[in-house]
């Protein structure tokens, strides 16, 4: 019985340590992610690492693909893949079976050992569903070119929004965020959390009408309850990491930045995307200075080598879209720009024209 259980571990170390290095690649290649691929590398060794706690030659000896009895035998939709995505998560299953079994059987010979590989499969899940996390916001993101904030105010029905949203959408914009103060911090303009949440609603389910991305500003809680896509985060709002624990499916988070340092520590907390600017002064934050093309062309060379999305925003028009664009951003954030056109939808299709 010794040798079926060497046969056992050999093959499922076998199994689990390719799936990891299937894991890893797809981190590394699809997703860009030098932190994922990091963690898959490191379950990987660890792994390796485990096993060279057992009997290397007894391993090999038990070793006889030839005879295997499990050779060949298949189940159908056994190989069906659609997609990266599909080969990452029928890999992250078996890796987190081959591990059940290592854990089992390896306590018959080392319950040290087995205590690793019992280890390695709850690191395994968590890496899986981070992944998978990560995969469907960027997936998501990666569609966004022009980003439209429509600000709602005390002073504007909820029909008024709904018509900018929507002739936005139809200039082609790929993204809407709503931005609505709340009414205890802007007696003057803001609205209450009430109207917020009923307005959200209605933007989301005119977003998911038209196949568009829609992000709330600033509220989680909000942007949860009613569906959205995401949520932007501002300096200080709700962290990051509180925000993801609140999440019921995978959600898109991005971050503002003003400088370098800031979009370095924003870069350090992984979100899905992050604001670059203002670019140049704003009417809608005119109290922030801006930050300038030179900050654009530092950060976008700063983002080149992860897997997070960006919008340049402040003060992008038609007239300096191309200076923002030859700075390196690939895809802006417009609020007034395009609210405060005499014709939103026509200005929205010039922006989109210009990228």
């Amino acid at each position: 019985m010794e040798k079926a259980v060497f046969r056992i571990i050999d093959a499922n170390f076998n199994r689990a340590r390719e799936a990891a290095r299937l894991m890893e690649e797809y981190c590394r290649f699809a997703l860009n992610s030098s932190e994922l691929a990091a963690r898959a590398k490191k379950l990987r060794h660890r792994l390796c690492d485990a096993v060279k706690n057992l009997n290397a030659d007894k391993l090999i000896a038990g070793r006889n693909t030839q005879t295997d009895v499990g050779r060949g035998m298949t189940v159908q939709g056994q190989l069906d893949r659609k997609n990266l995505r599909d080969c990452f998560t029928a890999a992250a299953k078996r890796l987190t079976e081959a591990l059940r079994v290592l854990a089992e059987t390896t306590k018959t010979l080392q319950n040290e050992v087995a205590q690793v590989f019992e280890q390695l499969r709850f690191d395994a899940y968590s890496l899986e569903k981070d992944t998978l996390i990560q995969s469907s916001a960027a997936e998501k993101f990666s569609s966004v070119r022009l980003y439209v904030i429509i600000n709602a105010a005390a002073h504007q029905s909820d029909s008024q929004i709904l018509d900018l949203a929507a002739a936005c959408i139809a200039g082609g914009t790929d993204c809407i965020q709503l931005r609505a103060n709340s009414s205890r911090c802007d007696a003057a303009e803001g609205i209450s959390d009430r109207r917020t949440f009923e307005l959200a609603g209605k933007i989301v389910k005119l977003c998911e009408e038209t196949g568009v991305v829609s992000i709330i500003n600033d509220r989680v809680d909000i942007a949860v309850s009613v569906g959205a896509d995401g949520v932007h985060l501002g300096r200080d709002d709700l962290g990051l990491d509180e925000a993801r624990r609140m999440q019921l499916t995978p959600m898109i988070f991005g971050l503002s930045t003003h400088s370098a340092d800031e979009l370095k520590a924003a870069i350090a907390q992984r979100p899905d995307y992050v604001s670059l600017g203002p670019v140049f002064a704003s009417g809608t934050k005119p109290d922030l200075a801006p930050a300038g093309l030179q900050y654009l062309t530092e950060a976008t060379q700063m983002l080149r080598d992860t897997d997070i999305g960006h919008v340049a925003i402040g003060g992008i028009t038609v007239d300096n879209i191309d200076r923002v664009l030859k700075a390196g951003a690939k895809n802006v954030a417009v609020c007034s720009a395009v609210s405060q056109a005499e014709d939103p939808e026509q200005m929205g299709r010039k922006l989109k024209s210009m990228m």
